[in-house]
């Protein structure tokens, strides 16, 4: 078996999703944090850039394909809830505005 750059990108990709979400059920990771919300959105990249590498038809792989695009949509998602609350708390004032 002879591995391609694009098996390793997938694989890092898959590497990314998976630690991502170990992490999290392990507790070291929060579900709105920023490297939550990355590491989904790089790994899901990096699988559907594995996917389309390989040349095959949109056909043969739609359905991975609308799961690392939902995956994207959905990281991207969290990712802007997730500047937006960060943002919110760097311009509360100091004591919390009492």
């Amino acid at each position: 078996m002879s591995l391609q750059w694009y098996d390793f990108v997938g694989l890092a990709g898959v590497a990314f999703v998976l630690g991502a979400f170990f992490l999290l059920q392990a507790g070291k990771l929060k579900g709105d944090s920023l490297g939550y919300q990355l590491a989904n959105l790089f790994g899901a990249v990096f699988i559907l850039l594995s996917i389309f590498a390989t040349g095959q038809d949109f056909r043969d792989v739609i359905s991975a394909t609308i799961m690392q695009l939902a995956w994207i949509v959905i990281s991207l998602y969290g990712l802007w809830r997730s500047l937006k609350a960060r943002a919110a708390r760097f311009r509360r004032p100091p004591g919390g505005g009492q």
